[in-house]
């Protein structure tokens, strides 16, 4: 399949590179064009501009946030009017409830095809091709798109036909993750100030009650604080607490639990650790008990 790519971060270069692995044809973008060249090697051909891989029958976009989807997608460029008769563009960025809406409309007044697919895993799994999928839009567009989807994820989980369905799952999943590293950090400081190790917790509670992939990686991070590299941010963290809280606060659903995440992670920014791993979220945790 001839496949464009936009945004070549920690996860969106190994992705690229993982399409390549399964033999399709991929034009990369990146704002950093040093970034795109490292995919030289394995087969890529380099875009000079976002509207340089309109040609391509899909194209995936991961950037970071709102302002990037909206100076990139729908600026100037304005991907979708570019796009090809029978074109898709997947979204796999993790953006707000407003611009996954904004996003549909400006596809439906093109008159191109629109799925949304973020993806959940860091970037080891990223390299590995073990993300998971989550895909709304469309059933005919979503078929096609499911060798690309195969070419970088384990599994894809499907949420029906409206796109914005796969944005609220995302936040969703994004709020329990952290939801999970605060719980770690508040116990596992409970656990130092009463003379237990918490490398020994973590191993009773991965064999037993908590055996999830997210308990065992974060459970290893936040126990032997690798808090860098980082392989998510703290400011990408506190844009998505910001994101479910808004969500939240549309439909009117209380979320005290990720007020406290976000009090939290705009803490740890506050005392500078913008390039530390959002699993430091739990370090604020210990701080707080005195540790």
């Amino acid at each position: 399949m001839n496949v464009g790519f936009i945004g070549l971060g920690q996860m969106g270069l190994p992705m690229a590179r993982n399409l390549l692995k399964a033999r399709h044809s991929v034009t990369v973008y990146n704002r950093t064009r040093s970034r795109a060249e490292e995919l030289q090697p394995d087969g890529a051909s380099i875009a000079e501009r976002p509207a340089d891989v309109c040609s391509a029958e899909v194209v995936i976009s991961l950037l970071a946030d709102d302002a990037a989807v909206e100076a990139v997608i729908l600026g100037e460029q304005n991907l979708p009017a570019r796009l090809p008769a029978g074109g898709i563009h997947i979204c796999m960025s993790t953006v707000s409830m407003t611009m996954a809406r904004k996003l549909v409309a400006a596809h439906a007044a093109a008159e191109t095809g629109y799925v949304s697919a973020p993806v959940f895993g860091r970037p080891d799994a990223s390299a590995a091709a073990k993300l998971f999928v989550v895909a709304a839009g469309p059933a005919k567009l979503i078929e096609r798109c499911r060798p690309l989807f195969d070419a970088v994820g384990q599994r894809t989980f499907l949420f029906g036909e409206d796109p914005v369905a796969a944005n609220v799952v995302k936040l969703s999943g994004n709020f329990m993750i952290a939801s999970v590293i605060e719980t770690l950090g508040e116990v596992y400081a409970l656990l130092r100030k009463s003379g237990v190790e918490p490398a020994r917790f973590l191993e009773f509670a991965t064999k037993s009650l908590f055996s999830a992939p997210v308990y065992k990686t974060y459970g290893e991070i936040i126990a032997k604080e690798k808090f860098q590299p980082a392989g998510f941010k703290v400011p990408l963290g506190l844009k998505d607490a910001r994101l479910v809280l808004a969500a939240a606060d549309a439909v009117a659903t209380p979320m005290p639990i990720a007020d406290v995440i976000h009090d939290h992670l705009l803490t740890a920014l506050a005392r500078g650790r913008k390039d530390w791993d959002w699993s430091s979220l739990a370090r604020i945790a210990a701080e707080n008990a005195g540790l």
